[in-house]
This record gives C-alpha cells, structure tokens and sequence, in this order.
C-alpha cells in the first residue's frame, strides 16, 4: 500500500517540472499514448516520468490504469491545480524575461545631476522611450554624492554623474559618457565676448556667481587648479537665476559643456583654454557586483547617442 508523505515531507519536496509537464499532458490527453505523441517523446518515456513523480510524492498513484486510457485518481486530482500553478509560474517567468532581453518590458531607475538634465538626459530619455515604449522609466535629480547613495542602497539601476567635488567613484563601474569643456559666461557685451579661448586666470579680478561661498568642491576648482582663489560676490543656486545675474552685470560664472545650448542670448561663452587639466568627467555609474540589465545597457547607449548631438553642437565649440 502506497505511504502519503508526511506534511513535512511535503514541505521539502524537490519536484522536476519534467515531471509535471508530463504529468498534465497526461491528464490532459487521458492517455500515455497520446500524451507521448503530444510531447514529441516516447510512451516509455512519459510512463518513467509519472513513476519518478509518484515515487517522489510517496507513491501514491497518480492515475488508474483502464483498459483505454488512463484516469486521475484522487491524488491526481489533488495535484493537478497545483502543477498548474507551478507550470503557468514557469511560463510567466519566461515571458517576463523574454521581455527584458527584447526591451519590450521591465523597469529602469536612474538618476542625473542637474546640468545633465539640462539637454543630455531629456534627449537620450526621448530617444529611449520611443525606441522602448514599454519599459516603466523613473527619474531623479540630485548631487552626485546623493545619487551614488541611492545607487548603493539599490533605489537607482544607474546614475549619471560628474567628477565635480570629487566625489568617492571607486567602488562602482563607470561608463565614461565625456570630459566636458567649460566656459566662462560673461554679459553679451563684454570685452572678451566673441573671442578665442581664454586662460581662466584672466578672470582672476572678476567677481563670481556659484552655488557655493568656497570654490572647493565646485566647478570654481579650476580657478584653484590655475593658481588663484575666486572671489564669490554672490551666491545662487538655480542656474536660470545665475544666468540672470551675469546677464546685470554682477559677475561670471563657470558653465560646463552640457549646459551650453542653454544659456539665453544675452549671455555670452567664452571657452576656457584648456590645458589638460580643466575638464570634469561624466559617466553613467552602475554598482560593481551587479550585473546591468539590458535596459541599462540601452539607455547607456542612448546617454552615448545624447552626447555626440549635444556637446558637438554646443555653443562655442
């Protein structure tokens, strides 16, 4: 007499889907015969399928044997939702994968410091989103130092970042997206307005506009690069509202290659000459130990797509 297992038995089950498989073909065919021809395999080969399911669940046959065909006995009936469940579960599985290898499904969280949502991460999210509509895209804005955070604690799939402030890059993989210029936005009548490249120690009298009263860990690194410390005469955080003061007449302000196509008419950009040793890096940052989804590697892609646009028709290049 075949021996039920045990509820903690049951709990420990390590059934193959093989089996399953063939045992839903069978009970939906009502025949090894015909369930075999269903599968492409043989009568023996269904007939050692169900014997390795019913020995794992203790014995308990799982179909009466008639003279034509075959029908559920009660432990059968009992298992078949279940198997169902498990088999549709598997199906579901890969077709969400599928998905995610086709781009036609799935999720990307990133997140961009502010310059870069100037004009680099809105035409690389326009060209993403038309090429993959149905992927679920969430964004956010911050500091570097913020958006690495969430990155490590797994808020964000991928975060675009600058080496402004010099923030700590060493424990996660970089796709390097560009080093960008700067410029110096002077009023639209100023002296220097039109001109060639300049050394940013030209500026040493001028009075600055920055988000922040210390230079250090802002653009306004440069000017201590090149030797000489900027003196802050206001302190604006909105870059719209920095445009404004230069445009008055109250300072200068430091403005990367990303932001250059959006400075307003009656601000000029006069590059600043650079010797190396100027430029800030962006990149597009991923946690090392993770592997990037193809989603990342897509968007990736089309940050990469963004830049050669942008930054090769800035303003004064």
């Amino acid at each position: 007499m075949a021996v039920m297992p045990k509820s903690h038995e049951l709990e420990t089950l390590d059934l193959s889907t093989v089996w399953l498989r063939a045992f839903l073909e069978v009970a939906r065919q009502g025949s090894f015969t015909v369930a075999a021809r269903s599968l492409g395999w043989t009568q023996s080969a269904v007939s050692r399928q169900i014997a390795s399911l019913e020995t794992a669940l203790g014995g308990a046959p799982l179909f009466d044997r008639l003279p034509r065909g075959v029908r559920l006995t009660e432990a059968g009936r009992v298992l078949v939702p279940y198997a169902e469940a498990v088999t549709e579960a598997l199906r579901g599985a890969g077709r969400e994968l599928a998905s995610l290898r086709e781009l036609a499904g799935g999720r990307l969280r990133f997140g961009a410091f502010a310059t870069a949502d100037a004009a680099l991460v809105p035409q690389a999210l326009a060209a993403f989103r038309g090429r993959h509509p149905k992927v679920r895209v969430s964004r956010e804005e911050g500091l570097t130092p913020g958006l690495l955070e969430r990155l490590s604690a797994g808020h964000l799939d991928l975060a675009v970042v600058s080496t402004t402030g010099r923030p700590p890059l060493e424990s996660y993989d970089l796709r390097h997206l560009l080093d960008e210029s700067l410029y110096v936005a002077v009023p639209a009548d100023h002296p220097l307005a039109g001109g060639g490249p300049v050394r940013l120690g030209r500026f040493v009298d001028a009075e600055w506009i920055s988000g922040s009263a210390r230079p250090e860990g802002t653009l306004l690194d440069a000017a201590l690069r090149e030797g000489f410390r900027p003196r802050v005469a206001h302190v604006v955080a909105e870059w719209t509202a920095k445009q404004g003061y230069v445009a008055a007449g109250l300072g200068v302000t430091l403005v990367p290659a990303l932001a250059a196509g959006s400075v307003r008419a009656d601000v000029a950009l006069v590059p600043v000459l650079d010797d190396g040793g100027l430029a800030r890096a962006v990149y597009a940052a991923t946690v090392r130990g993770r592997s990037p989804s193809p989603v990342v590697e897509a968007f990736v892609g089309a940050l990469r797509e963004g830049v050669g646009r942008i930054v090769g028709g800035g303003r004064g290049e």
